[in-house]
């Protein structure tokens, strides 16, 4: 079995195995991965950057440790799952800006390759978040932006793909709100807490 079928039998055993769906779908939740990894087919990726596309998630919602990705798979993979694993998630506690920001720094550190996979997650994750929960998508794509600052790294097809999604869903709470209000509002929140410049430059 080659590595790339390997990890997508893992990734799907690991979520069915944690009761996880699709948040809006309610789909098996391995949808999400697997739509990353057809986004990833474009650039013509590594079997090493197929097979973290497909555990992008498996650490952050799993039982499944950073360890056994690199028993399984070894040390390029793991190190791809790494950079793409939140530093702090929810169970972390706190308030979401706190976290977001603290993630934020770890995505602009991490390589080319784990950016570009990034990049499909945000184009998969945003495509329909404005028509399926506004309010959430409010912050989400606030805090997309922030992300595609500092992903100068990814494959810049992607990049330009996941700005085309942002702007059309910006574009469109905008239209919702009658403004652009909440939007600065919102952005001065996270810069007063994390200025983006300080990242660029870090």
């Amino acid at each position: 079995m080659n590595i790339r079928q390997k990890a997508q039998n893992f990734a799907t055993k690991a979520h069915t195995d944690a009761g996880q769906l699709r948040k809006f779908t309610g789909e098996p939740y391995i949808v999400h991965p697997a739509a990353i990894v057809e986004l990833l087919g474009t650039i013509s990726p590594s079997d090493e950057m197929i097979a973290a596309a497909w555990l992008h998630d498996v650490v952050e919602d799993t039982d499944v440790t950073l360890m056994d990705i690199q028993n399984e798979f070894g040390t390029v993979v793991a190190q791809y799952v790494e950079m793409l694993t939140d530093i702090q998630t929810r169970s972390f506690g706190g308030e979401r800006i706190h976290r977001k920001n603290a993630n934020l720094l770890h995505t602009a550190q991490a390589c080319p390759e784990a950016q570009s996979i990034k990049l499909c997650d945000l184009i998969d994750n945003a495509s329909m978040v404005v028509e399926r929960d506004p309010i959430f998508a409010r912050q989400y794509l606030l805090e997309m932006k922030r992300l595609l600052i500092v992903l100068t790294k990814g494959d810049p097809i992607l990049h330009q793909r996941a700005s085309l999604i942002y702007e059309r869903g910006i574009s469109l709470l905008c239209l919702q709100q009658g403004s652009e209000e909440w939007f600065k509002r919102s952005w001065e929140e996270y810069e007063a807490h994390l200025p983006i410049k300080s990242v660029i430059s870090a």
